[in-house]
């Protein structure tokens, strides 16, 4: 398997569309995954926001430096993409009302229930815990994709794990 350091390059140095279509391949999923989570469901939003995130990869290759790994350089696309929609979608309405989307194959209660716990976090707070518990990073990764300090991390996740099992047991999960 081709290494993303060598497909990079590939799209860099000489314009490999299919090297960069490889690369969508791989980290799509944990990109659109992440919008969902910060969308609270949005299948269209977080699709229109992953499109954007690669769309400014792309752009913006030649400017992967390698200090990072290649999904972590991503995953801080992504984290400004959401930040830039975010602070433009708050001039124009309030973050709290964006309605619950249909159409995940969770059940409904459960997709609800999930969704209004991570509506309950503060955007930084949701964005900490979901890379940690549902997408598996570490603190260092959390901390280089957010490019928050570790402590400011685990002050987020603390915070809103307890948001989180408040909620569980006030709502029969605990």
């Amino acid at each position: 398997m081709t290494t993303d350091i060598s497909l990079v390059v590939q799209v860099a140095v000489l314009g490999n569309r299919r090297a960069f279509d490889e690369l969508v391949r791989r980290y799509q999923s944990p990109v659109r995954r992440f919008f969902l989570h910060q969308t609270l469901g949005d299948e269209q939003l977080s699709d229109d926001l992953a499109q954007d995130t690669f769309i400014k990869a792309y752009t913006s290759i030649s400017k992967f430096k390698g200090l990072a790994s290649f999904q972590t350089w991503l995953m801080r696309i992504a984290y400004n993409v959401f930040y830039d929609y975010t602070r433009a979608y708050r001039q124009t309405t309030d973050m709290d009302n964006i309605p619950e989307r249909t159409g995940s194959q969770v059940s409904p209660t459960l997709k609800m229930d999930l969704y209004h716990a991570l509506a309950l976090l503060k955007p930084d707070e949701r964005t900490c815990v979901t890379l940690q518990l549902i997408d598996g990073y570490d603190i260092k990764k959390i901390s280089e994709i957010t490019q928050m300090k570790e402590g400011t991390v685990k002050s987020h996740l603390s915070r809103g794990k307890e948001k989180l099992a408040n909620y569980l047991k006030q709502n029969g999960y605990g």
